[in-house]
């Protein structure tokens, strides 16, 4: 059972190699839409925007969305600041699409697919894939058993992947500066991130391995990737400026080429 749709500005992917009700299926979709209306920086009305504005207070928000801030929260104190979803309102940048005084971004998308993989759990699937334009949520076995396969996008050669991957019951999350550019924003310093074009991040919580590969961009190639190797239960790799590729001790365990 497969279905792809298109949400966030990205492709989301589902396929699941159980047999359940085709609705589990139609409720993530649902959800998806959902954490769109909660949580997108692209429209005025959502939740998180209304709250950076000044229109809505934190306590009267979703309990979706305090939840969500909670962790972002978390993940600044663990970061040490690289992962900052407040950084917008003090940042002075230039106006643009997409940029807001708060964007937790850099943890909904993994949170919203963990989700969506609870939901088909909870309907009886225990053999399924998600993904949504490079967050990946596996769990159990592939059809024909095995591990999920997965390529790593090339941060330069579109019509190549970095590495491929073989995963089963954990997340994968990409983050990169191939699609902003100079736009990704170290928050502790207000001055572009820069050495690390993409790193991925393999690990138990989508939602963290997420906020942790937007911190070691931020980080750079020697503190992030240093860094994540002190992240317990985590691995990364790390793609830098000059194509060197760099690994945590136990990345290699999943990586297959």
């Amino acid at each position: 059972m497969r279905r792809v749709v298109e949400q966030w500005g990205t492709i989301i992917s589902i396929e699941v190699c159980d047999s359940i009700d085709e609705r589990a299926i139609d409720a993530c979709v649902a959800w998806f839409a959902r954490v769109d209306d909660l949580f997108s920086t692209w429209r005025t009305d959502t939740e998180i925007m209304r709250i950076a504005s000044g229109a809505l207070a934190v306590d009267d928000a979703d309990a979706d969305v305090r939840s969500v801030l909670e962790r972002c929260e978390q993940m600044r104190l663990e970061s040490g600041g690289a992962f900052d979803i407040s950084f917008g309102a003090r940042a002075g940048l230039a106006p643009r699409p997409g940029l807001a005084a708060l964007d937790p971004s850099g943890l909904v998308k993994g949170w919203a697919v963990a989700r969506a993989g609870d939901l088909l759990h909870d309907a009886g699937a225990s053999n399924f894939f998600i993904n949504a334009g490079g967050d990946v949520l596996t769990r159990g076995h592939a059809e024909g058993g095995g591990g999920w396969r997965l390529g790593i996008r090339h941060p330069w050669e579109h019509d190549r992947v970095a590495a491929v991957l073989v995963v089963s019951d954990a997340g994968v999350a990409t983050s990169g500066r191939y699609e902003r550019g100079d736009h990704v924003v170290d928050p502790r310093t207000g001055a572009p991130a820069l050495g690390l074009a993409s790193v991925t991040v393999v690990g138990p919580d989508l939602a963290v391995a997420d906020a942790y590969a937007t911190a070691a961009i931020a980080l750079g190639p020697a503190d992030g990737m240093r860094w994540l190797a002190t992240r317990a239960g985590y691995e990364g790799m790390g793609i830098t400026d000059d194509r060197a590729v760099v690994l945590t001790p136990g990345f290699g365990r999943y990586r297959v080429s």
